[in-house]
């Protein structure tokens, strides 16, 4: 009877193994597989807002207008869809603080720390833009959307420098948030709501979600060629019409 050690038996397996993986090399196997075991993002869907009010989405349209306003080769904040994409991530998840820790006690942290509070991006959007509109009648007669563009860009600077002093709401943190949102929205995939046909890849020469660069990874300082591709897998797909 063939006696093995452990050693040996070890030994064996390790060597089937290395065999066994060079022979597949060229293929991953992960069972049991079915399709969408990934969980993949679910596409927004055309329709009416979700979260802002139509004073709401106004004032978030021209605020994401002015901090990436339109050129003749690419649309701005607003028809990139940028509004959108803020509207549905302050309706799911992302603004109620899904997945997050939101109970008390609640203590001021420094700066780094981020956001200690219990109100979650969907009732800061609220306050702040309710503070956003006070501000803006009593400074100048009128909503935000309503400005000329010059009165527009001085409002935000207020806001990024802080000299724009909103009622009961930190209105530098506020153009913080608004600015990081609507940069997301301008260059994530379509399928979140913004980017709009992509407009964003294109600007930079994003491929976006192919599956296969094998052939370009040594292919250094040239231009690629194909189109962007979305999670979506269309380019004429436009989630918002205002």
């Amino acid at each position: 009877m063939l006696k093995l050690h452990r050693r040996e038996l070890l030994g064996s397996a390790a060597a089937l193994i290395a065999v066994a993986t060079t022979a597949r090399a060229q293929t991953v196997t992960a069972l049991p597989w079915r399709p969408d075991a990934g969980s993949p993002p679910q596409a927004v869907k055309p329709g009416p807002w979700l979260f802002f009010d139509a004073n709401e989405a106004a004032a978030v349209e021209a605020l994401a207008d002015r901090l990436i306003p339109p050129d003749p080769d690419t649309p701005g904040g607003k028809d990139a869809g940028c509004a959108v994409f803020v509207d549905r991530q302050l309706a799911g998840r992302y603004g109620r603080n899904g997945g997050l820790y939101v109970s008390p006690p609640f203590i001021k942290g420094t700066k780094e720390q981020g956001p200690q509070d219990e109100d979650g991006p969907a009732v800061q959007y609220r306050k702040a833009l309710a503070a956003l509109d006070q501000y803006c009648r009593k400074q100048k007669g009128g909503a935000f959307a309503s400005l000329s563009d010059a009165d527009k860009d001085g409002i935000i600077g207020g806001l990024e420098t802080g000299a724009a002093k909103l009622d009961g709401v930190d209105g530098q943190a506020f153009f913080e948030q608004l600015l990081a949102n609507v940069h997301e929205g301008f260059f994530a995939d379509p399928i979140y709501g913004g980017n709009r046909d992509m407009c964003a890849w294109r600007m930079i020469g994003y491929p976006g979600a192919r599956y296969d660069y094998r052939d370009w990874v040594h292919r250094h300082n040239e231009r690629y060629p194909n189109p962007p591709v979305s999670f979506m897998g269309r380019a004429d797909w436009t989630p918002h019409k205002t």
